[in-house]
This record gives C-alpha cells, sequence and structure tokens, in this order.
C-alpha cells in the first residue's frame, strides 16, 4: 500500500529531553557532588544522540568512549554490544582507570538497556548485575519521593512498582518497607506497559483526554488521587523505566536515573557499592545467580520439552535439605497478581523453600536453552547487619548459590535418563 514517510524533527527530541529531565527528582544533589566523575560509552549505538546532550544540559561532568561514539553496524570495537558484558564495558572501564572516574555507563545499540560499572570503597572498578542497578533506583526513587513529601503513608498505597517474577526480591522487600504495592509480571517489559496503560484508564475521562499534555508533576498528583502512581519498573536483565511517558525499558532515562543515585551517594561521602551495602544492611542481603543449558537441534528442543513437563508433573520437594513450601506453574495454573489480573500463560515454574530460597525455571523464547533463576537472601535478625556480619554472609549465600546451581544441573540430567531425585 503506498503511504508517505514522516520524518521527525528536533522538536521532538526536544520535547522528550523535556521529559527525561522530570525523571531527576534533586536537581540540587547534581551540585552537591560536581566532583562525580562519568564514563558513557554509547557501543556504537543511538545513545549518543540523547544521552550526551542530556548529561550536558543536567550539569554532570562526563567523557565519552571516542572508539565507540560513532555508528558502527559491525560494533568493530566489542565481542558484542551487549552493556550486560564485562566485555562490552572494557574500553569504558579503562577510560575511567586513566580518569579517576566514579561511574561508567553504558547502552546497548538501540539504548533500551543499560549496564555499569562502579568504583568500589576499594578503589577498583566494579561491575554491578541488572538487579543490583535496579534495586538501587527502586530504593533511591522510593526514599527521595518520600523525603520530598510526595509519598507519605497516607498514599503510598496508591504507589507502586512493578517487577519480574525473575528480577530481585529486594525490590518487593523495599516496596513493602514503604507501603508500596509491588506488582510482579512475566518477563518483557510489554507486561509494564501494559499495566501502565491500565493505570491511566482508570483516571477519570475528563483527565485522559488531556493526560499527554499535563506535566509529569501533575500527571503525579492525578495518579496519586484517581488511580495508581508508577515509581519504578525493572528487569533482571538491565530494562529499567522511571516514569509513565515511555512505555518500554528506556536506556536514555535509566543512565539519567543511575547518574542520580550515584550523584546521590557522591554528596554523601559514598560510593555506590556502599550505598548498596547500606540497601542490604536495613533489607536483608539479596544475592542472584542466573543459568542456562543449552540443548541444540530438533533433538534438543524435545530435551527442553520433557525438562519444563518434568518440572510441571514432577515438582521439587525438598533441595538441599530444604522443603519446598510453595510451587507455582504459570502453564497450568492460573495464577493472578496482587491488583488482582490474570497473568497470562507461560511454561515457567517457581519454588520457594522454606530457608527463603527461590528457584524460577522457564525456557527461552529465542534460544535453544532452558533458564533457571536462582535468589537467595538472609534477613537481619536484630534489625540491622554491620559490616563484618554483611561480608560474612555474602560469602556464604554466595556458596550457597553455588551449590544449588551444580545440584539443579544434576538434577536436570536426571530427569533426562529417566530418574528423578
Amino acid at each position: 500500500r503506498q503511504g508517505k514517510i514522516t520524518t521527525l524533527g528536533k522538536e521532538i527530541d526536544e520535547a522528550y529531553m523535556q521529559r527525561l529531565e522530570t525523571l531527576i527528582l534533586d536537581p540540587e544533589i547534581i551540585r552537591k557532588a560536581k566532583s562525580l566523575r562519568i564514563i558513557y560509552s554509547p557501543l556504537h549505538g543511538t545513545g549518543r544522540v540523547i544521552i550526551e546532550p542530556m548529561l550536558k544540559r543536567l550539569g554532570f561532568r562526563f567523557d565519552v568512549v571516542a572508539e565507540q561514539d560513532r555508528f558502527d553496524g559491525r560494533f568493530s570495537t566489542v565481542r558484542s554490544p551487549n552493556p550486560e558484558n564485562a566485555e562490552a564495558l572494557t574500553m569504558a572501564i579503562d577510560l575511567a582507570k586513566n580518569e579517576d572516574a566514579d561511574l561508567v555507563v553504558a547502552t546497548d545499540p538501540d539504548c533500551d538497556r543499560m549496564g555499569a560499572a562502579v568504583r568500589a570503597k576499594s578503589g577498583k572498578m566494579k561491575l554491578l548485575t541488572g538487579n543490583q542497578i535496579g534495586s538501587l533506583l527502586a530504593y533511591y526513587r522510593t526514599k527521595t519521593l518520600f523525603d520530598q513529601g510526595v509519598l507519605n503513608k497516607e498514599n503510598a498505597s496508591r504507589a507502586v512498582i512493578i517487577k519480574t517474577f525473575v528480577t530481585t526480591d529486594l525490590q518487593k522487600a523495599i516496596a513493602e518497607h514503604y507501603g508500596l504495592r509491588c506488582v510482579e509480571t512475566l518477563t518483557g517489559f510489554k507486561y509494564i506497559g501494559a499495566k501502565l496503560g491500565k493505570y491511566e484508564q482508570a483516571l477519570p475521562e475528563n483527565v485522559r483526554q488531556k493526560y499527554v499534555d499535563l506535566s509529569e508533576e501533575e500527571t503525579r498528583r492525578l495518579r496519586l488521587a484517581h488511580s495508581s502512581f508508577y515509581v519504578f519498573g525493572g528487569e533482571e536483565s538491565y530494562g529499567y523505566s522511571g516514569a509513565d511517558f515511555v512505555r518500554d525499558k528506556d536506556g536514555n532515562g535509566a543512565v539519567i536515573m543511575f547518574c542520580e543515585v550515584a550523584a546521590y551517594a557522591k554528596s554523601r561521602g559514598r560510593t555506590v557499592d556502599q550505598l548498596l551495602d547500606e540497601i542490604f544492611a536495613i533489607f536483608g542481603y539479596f544475592a542472584e545467580k542466573n543459568g542456562s543449558l543449552v540443548f541444540e537441534g530438533a533433538e534438543g528442543a524435545g530435551k527442553i520439552k520433557q525438562l519444563v513437563e518434568s518440572y510441571a508433573r514432577h515438582p521439587f520437594s525438598e533441595v538441599l535439605g530444604s522443603k519446598v513450601t510453595t510451587t507455582r506453574n504459570f502453564e497450568t495454573e492460573t495464577v493472578h497478581d496482587v491488583e488482582g489480573d490474570e497473568i497470562p500463560t507461560e511454561e515457567m515454574s517457581i519454588f520457594e523453600l522454606e530457608d527463603r530460597t527461590r528457584i524460577a525455571v522457564r525456557g527461552s523464547g529465542t534460544e535453544p536453552k532452558i533458564k533457571y533463576y536462582l535468589f537467595a537472601q538472609c534477613r537481619p535478625e536484630n534489625g540491622k547487619f554491620d559490616s563484618a556480619e554483611l561480608e560474612r554472609i555474602k560469602k556464604e549465600v554466595g556458596e550457597r548459590l553455588d551449590q544449588l546451581w551444580d545440584w539443579l544441573q544434576e538434577d536436570a540430567q536426571s530427569r533426562l535418563g529417566g530418574s528423578r531425585r
């Protein structure tokens, strides 16, 4: 069918950048942390179009990895332009070492995901996981909105953090501590976006008609009064969102928000990893480990199907001496979220153990593999961990997750061989 192509002008970029500015909750923090040094890499992609002028506009001090600050469809400086991989951030981290920078942020070529590394209290650069980045964002944004009086005990129940089932439960603990709802969805930001659409539809009709023309401050007030105020949403796979004007994961917004978190830590004389330890000390230590088993070809597809069906028909009853307290199969059971909405069916099983360990198993929708998501946590018995206790717990929980992954691999082989534990 014949049609026409309309090229969007700079005015659209400017309108978007004005909205991005509203993601900064406390502009004064940036001024207080003038010594914060940032290294950014677009990994040869589109992030350079918006992020670089936005960082400049907001007053951040930053340098860009020059070799990766040009469009290159071959991505010639990296094996894979995936910001969750340490290798993709090598050049940025090297530049951070040379420039004594505090923070490295990088976005994938289509700029919907962000990875980060921070200068740790040891002085070395440390790569953060997607779960850690998301938890830092969820904590800072929730705490700041309370400090500013936007959220309070009376309206907190109308505010929401959204995460996927395979994202850390630390974000749920943060939400519960402050009295927010924590809504969980299947993997895929489309499910988070659908929730945001639902919240808009819950507004009065006269508000909906002019919704896109309202300021962030106005929509925030109206959502708290009539619907649900979206504080933060994210996935463990490095996708984040802090407002509903973009209803998908957005690397531009993620960089802006995370730079503010780094500025907050810097303004308090802390490194970002020290801030993360403060969060662990308050809410408990949460750690995650992901693994996958790859099965190629037609025979492999059959093995994946066999495993998925095995977990549904013969779920775990006990794992490494800990009894399974809850089992959910999202293909055979009807599951509802905390808002009462039915979760679509998916080939996924989740097992919760009495020691608060959690295991999620699902087939990949794009690759010939079955994915395992392992979660462990340890809550403080006396209100708060001290630093020595936290370091000990980190080691113990890490060892527990390693043992669990070894056990799951052996169990999978047993299931494929026709015998079960």
